[in-house]
């Protein structure tokens, strides 16, 4: 089934990396293409993904791997309404937190910005954006037409990461891992939507920078990406941090500046990381999840508005990140956040008066 010559020069390869030797852009696009297209066995595969995130991936590997997951392994989609936005985080990142971006992505749907989300049930975390939104009624599984339309209709939508609808060659690799990857960096960025405007955050504050001139690379025209630390700074997320500084790299016209934002630039006092934790079953993750977009406030309400602004300020919305905070918090205060969702069950449904009704018992029991 697989050819001698063909595993010999493949492993010969890994053995590279494991001596930390780097890949060509070209020779990390025809090895992720082997592994999707599955011309190499399991355990070669498995080796070659575990030894390049051992050794650190470097920005032509990284460009190497999305150029063979977009142009071989995705399926992909126009919607009518421009400009598009997606935010995501890459995972892999030491601290826990329950699913920041997708709230974050609500507020800022709600705020007239059409998002074009791409996600991906849980692998290295407790509660991926797939599974939080499948629970309160998203209909992950539905066909990408009505993805399509949900964006335009209701300007969101998501494109689930991990369905052979979206990927078919990445699903069957994903589903049999449960480690953090290259493909967390890559697979994120393979959008069928193609947004040209991106907000994301990075496991490491290593990647930050890199990562904002990948996207400029594949055709972002502004993004902003970020790696958040927790108070001591020994440790960090893959959001705008409530709990210490974070490291951002803005892109905008061709061009990349860096800086950093704290918790005290928007005038919040900061977060002790345990407030951050999702809760232990996905049960109660989800009630807590609809609390957060309802207007319960509190530690979980400051970071995702936190994490809202920068796609606000991005989208010119907002005039700076404070501005943008304030935006989001207002954005949830008065409600709109939360008929967002409503009419997001509405539109991304193959069944939406099923979505709606399971939606409506989840609101009733999580009402504060």
């Amino acid at each position: 089934m697989f050819g001698s010559e063909s595993m010999r020069t493949f492993g010969g390869k890994i053995a590279d990396i494991m001596q930390k030797n780097n890949l060509t852009c070209k020779e990390s696009r025809e090895m992720f293409r082997q592994v999707l297209s599955n011309e190499q066995p399991d355990l070669q595969s498995g080796a070659f993904l575990a030894a390049l995130a051992s050794k650190g991936e470097t920005k032509n590997e990284i460009i190497g791997c999305f150029e063979a997951i977009y142009n071989f392994d995705t399926v992909k989609v126009t919607p009518s309404v421009t400009p598009l936005v997606e935010n995501c985080g890459t995972g892999m990142d030491e601290i826990k937190t329950f699913n920041i971006s997708t709230a974050a992505s609500i507020v800022a749907a709600a705020n007239g910005i059409y998002m074009a989300k791409h996600g991906a049930r849980a692998i290295s975390s407790t509660c991926g954006a797939i599974d939080i939104l499948e629970s309160v009624g998203i209909d992950v599984k539905c066909d990408l037409e009505i993805v399509k339309k949900s964006i335009e209709k209701a300007g969101i939508g998501i494109f689930n990461g991990t369905s052979f609808d979206v990927h078919p060659k990445l699903a069957r690799i994903l589903s049999q891992i449960r480690f953090g990857t290259t493909l967390n960096i890559a697979a994120s960025l393979a959008n069928p939507a193609s947004p040209k405007y991106g907000v994301r955050g990075v496991y490491s504050k290593d990647l930050v920078e890199p990562v904002a001139r990948i996207m400029g690379r594949i055709g972002y025209r502004r993004a902003i990406v970020f790696h958040g630390l927790n108070r001591d700074g020994k440790r960090g997320i893959d959001e705008i941090s409530s709990m210490g500084k974070t490291i951002v790299a803005e892109l905008a016209r061709g061009e990349i500046i860096v800086y950093t934002i704290t918790p005290e630039d928007v005038g919040i006092e900061r977060t002790d990381e345990k407030e951050l934790f999702p809760a232990l079953n996905r049960e109660e993750e989800v009630l807590r999840f609809l609390r957060t977009l309802s207007g319960e406030g509190g530690a979980r309400c400051d970071i995702v508005c936190l994490n809202t602004a920068p796609i606000l300020y991005m989208m010119e919305k907002a005039s700076n990140i404070e501005e943008g905070f304030d935006m989001a918090k207002e954005t949830i205060e008065s409600g709109r956040a939360i008929a967002k969702l409503k009419e997001w069950v509405r539109e991304q449904n193959s069944d939406p008066k099923s979505g709606e009704e399971n939606l409506d018992i989840l609101l009733e029991r999580a009402a504060i």
